[in-house]
């Protein structure tokens, strides 16, 4: 006859789905992930404060030597171009590279490139100057595709549960290198010249080389069967690639333009133009981990975050013009709201 009472096991097994459920409630991120993490941060950080100094006072650089403001809107243009081409290849070859391996190069050759644009004011001659601005912005958007590629690579290894999250974190970091990047372009640059802003954040990005080498992770990828280029067969797919073009462009469309209207309109120093590009950037980092977790923890709401994030972005560029269609009397302020 078995004594066992089927209560008291009853109250043994919820014991057990108890201690298992707060075990998993308070498991921590292992040093592999910590190390990952902060490595991340690092080239989302270094990485968007060398890209977003240029917008105060390159193109009053560029008017200066003779560049039309049609040719500094495609300077600006072929690095997003090479970017996205660049994006594309080495994400079909990232499994022979290496994710590790790819980063470090990027950083490398990012970091060099923006010494040698700050070099660009001792070029003679508008042709030769306009020559130099686009082959080096083109291999800076190369070594900037692989450092980010291969960084949304090791994210999806290192978090396959928790990537929404995890990304919207570290564009904090984003988010600061773009509020940063400005101002501290526009300083540097009224301060010592044109050189010192591409020299000063050329070396933080080579800094993050021996850096990264040291603390990241080695990750292992491994090469699958599906075609690439499958993934452009699905309408959501080319939906979202679509909505990403979109924001994109209109972001790229401030750097060569918004500077150079604040200049003529309003005369202010270079330092000071920074300063209005931070209602994007601060917004941006502050809306991004939240709305990261809101994706994490709600994934129905994805396609809704889409669709308000364009209409607000729509809002914010109706306004800053502002459109004739609003009939009201032009004033300068920016508006932006960043939902992805």
């Amino acid at each position: 006859m078995d004594d066992t009472d089927p209560e008291a096991d009853g109250d043994e097994h919820r014991g057990d789905h108890v201690a298992d459920a707060s075990a998993g409630r308070t498991q921590r991120i292992s040093k592999n992930q910590i190390l990952t993490l902060i490595s991340m941060a690092s080239v989302n950080f270094s990485a968007m404060i060398c890209y977003s100094i240029l917008g105060p006072f390159f193109p009053n650089e560029a008017v200066k030597k003779g560049v039309s403001e049609s040719v500094i809107g495609l300077i600006f243009g072929c690095y997003a171009l090479v970017n996205l081409l660049g994006s594309l290849i080495l994400g079909k070859y990232i499994v022979q590279i290496g994710a590790k391996f790819m980063m470090i190069s990027g950083l490398f050759v990012s970091g060099g490139c923006t010494i040698l644009f700050g070099l660009l004011d001792k070029v003679p001659g508008t042709t030769n100057f306009i020559v130099l601005c686009f082959i080096i912005r083109s291999i800076d958007a190369i070594g900037f595709a692989a450092a980010m590629t291969s960084s949304f690579a090791i994210i999806a290894n290192i978090f396959p549960n928790n990537i929404a999250t995890v990304m919207g974190s570290l564009e904090i970091f984003t988010g600061l290198g773009l509020v940063l990047g400005p101002p501290m372009g526009g300083f540097l640059y009224q301060s010592f010249g044109y050189k010192i802003p591409f020299v000063t954040l050329g070396c933080l990005l080579l800094l993050m080389v021996p850096f990264n080498m040291l603390v990241l992770p080695s990750v292992e990828a491994f090469p699958t069967n599906d075609s690439f280029w499958r993934l452009f067969t699905h309408p959501k797919v080319v939906l979202i690639c679509f909505i990403i073009f979109s924001i994109s462009s209109g972001l790229g469309f401030l750097d060569p333009t918004m500077s150079l209207f604040v200049l003529e309109k309003f005369n202010l120093p270079a330092g000071y133009v920074g300063l209005v590009f931070l209602g994007l950037a601060i917004s941006y980092s502050l809306s991004s981990p939240l709305l990261g977790i809101v994706s994490d923890k709600m994934p129905t709401i994805r396609k809704w975050l889409l669709v308000l994030g364009g209409f607000g972005t729509a809002i914010g560029f109706f306004l800053l013009g502002p459109a004739p269609i609003l009939q009201i009397k032009r004033l300068f302020f920016y508006i932006h709201f960043s939902a992805y």
